[in-house]
């Protein structure tokens, strides 16, 4: 197991910076005084309507075994741990559509902890480890320098392989787990030459292998959205540190840790997600002991695109739910088993529910586990015995 890091702690916002990182800062504030300049970074906005970012953040440095970090904190109450993906930029994102209204509405409950991955956005690009296991440390020197000894986690597509590993390796720090568009083995993602071939694009040409890539993320995007894609993603990280990242997620697995995560834990994942297939977000679930799968409609990969108001929704009720001792069934769970009790197939209950048969399965699924028990018939009578209906209590 991982040693718990050593940080060197400094939560001021004078620790000296490099002058690349002081020239970026300078360059953001300048944009800052010009909103027009920041039209660029308003990723899969162009007519929609979209409102700069209300979240301004305050950023931080501190010392980790993989590199002085960037990061930012917001909001209040308990502590929410936030790793979004790939590579970061913590104030570019706040200007990515509705990433910034997303961070507002879990700060109105948590205190949101955001940073920047080593080698990306405000945090040092050199000397720096880029490893799976130097992200983990970076993350847990984060928590440990805001002094959040036991937090809640959210990750995100390969965010949500770091915050896994996490709650595998420290139990004791995890007290809940909201994964979103994440698989446990980046190699199941696209065949090996596939993922070979993606890897040697974006680390010699990154323009152009962002552009190859970019479909993944969105559905159907326009010019406009991969020019904007682009663009920020290029300030994010250099052509090498992209590359490197995105090699690390497609060579690592977790599925020998999944099964250790005693966090409760909600997987949340698009039926037709077009980066990460629904099939992979299934796997993580039935992985992790008393996992519950929230499958949600949508093709979009990223989670404040799209219908962002279900995920946030669904993450906000996962987390702000009280622990229970027994087995907890969400409002739809107890409706899909009072329908298994009456003898209802899943396609029978998708129809009466008006959901994708696909997440009938889900819902049964989530309760068998949740229920430790295996058919149809167990359900029924679970529900005879507790005599619970929709809307009575869990």
């Amino acid at each position: 197991m991982t040693q718990k890091s050593t940080v060197a702690r400094n939560t001021t916002p004078t620790v000296p910076m490099t002058a690349e990182v002081h020239k970026e800062l300078q360059a953001w504030d300048r944009r800052d005084r010009d909103r027009g300049a920041f039209a660029w970074l308003f990723l899969y906005c162009a007519g929609w309507g979209c409102q700069p970012g209300r979240v301004r953040p305050t950023v931080r440095y501190c010392a980790t075994p993989a590199g002085r970090v960037a990061y930012s904190v917001s909001g209040a109450g308990p502590a929410l741990l936030c790793d979004s993906g790939w590579i970061t930029h913590l104030r570019g994102q706040l200007e990515l559509c509705s990433f910034s209204s997303f961070v507002a509405r879990l700060a109105e409950r948590f205190t949101v902890i955001r940073y920047d991955k080593p080698g990306c956005g405000l945090s040092d690009r050199n000397g720096i480890d880029l490893s799976f296991e130097g992200q983990v440390a970076a993350a847990l020197a984060v928590a440990d320098v805001v002094g959040a000894g036991r937090f809640r986690l959210f990750g995100a597509s390969q965010g949500g392989q770091l915050a896994a590993a996490i709650a595998a390796r420290y139990p004791e720090r995890v007290e809940a787990l909201v994964l979103y568009g994440m698989c446990a083995s980046g190699s199941d993602l696209a065949p090996a030459e596939v993922r070979n071939s993606i890897v040697a694009l974006v680390r010699a040409h990154w323009g152009l292998g962002l552009k190859a890539i970019s479909g993944a993320f969105v559905t159907d995007p326009t010019a406009e959205e991969v020019e904007a894609f682009t663009r920020f993603q290029r300030a994010s990280a250099s052509a090498a540190v992209a590359a490197r990242l995105l090699e690390v997620y497609y060579d690592t697995d977790i599925r020998a840790l999944l099964p250790a995560i005693r966090a409760r834990t909600a997987v949340l994942h698009r039926e037709s997600d077009k980066g990460t297939r629904f099939e992979l977000g299934r796997e993580v679930a039935t992985l992790i002991p008393g996992a519950t799968l929230i499958p949600l409609p949508g093709s979009s990969h990223l989670f404040y695109h799209g219908d962002w108001p279900a995920v946030v929704d669904a993450m906000l009720d996962f987390l702000c739910e009280p622990a229970s001792p027994g087995p907890r069934l969400t409002g739809r769970e107890l409706e899909v088993a009072g329908l298994v009790a009456e003898g209802l197939t899943n396609h029978a209950i998708a129809r009466r529910l008006s959901i994708a048969p696909r997440t009938a399965e889900a819902h049964a699924e989530n309760i068998r586990r949740k229920l430790g028990v295996h058919s149809r018939a167990q359900i029924a009578a679970w529900m005879t015995e507790h005599r619970l209906r929709p809307g009575a209590a869990r």
